[in-house]
């Protein structure tokens, strides 16, 4: 099931998972690795990844002892997508009203 838009923006909400989704999107990382880039401890970084995890932006990947995480694209465009469709209905919306306006 794919998460709503609300559970995802929920999640990107925070800006330290923000930064951190960002941070995956230069390449797959540990918490631990993570955690050397942000004020922040490893387990307060896990946390942040299990909420990220929990709407489907990032992914566990066990690479021999370290589990690394990694963005799932999928999620991201398909966000992006439902985005767009907002826009196009709102598009349509005011496209609508400016023709009223117009014929007034």
């Amino acid at each position: 099931m794919t998460p709503s838009l609300v559970a995802v923006f929920a999640a990107l909400g925070d800006e330290t998972r923000w930064s951190i989704l960002a941070a995956l999107g230069d390449g797959d990382a540990s918490a631990s690795a993570l955690a050397e880039r942000f004020p922040v401890s490893r387990q307060a970084i896990a946390k942040h990844l299990t909420v990220l995890a929990e709407v489907g932006l990032v992914e566990p990947v066990r690479v021999g002892r370290e589990v690394r995480y990694r963005v799932v694209g999928a999620e991201l465009n398909a966000t992006a997508r439902r985005l767009d469709e907002i826009g196009r209905q709102w598009e349509n919306r005011l496209a609508a009203i400016k023709e009223i306006a117009e014929k007034l």
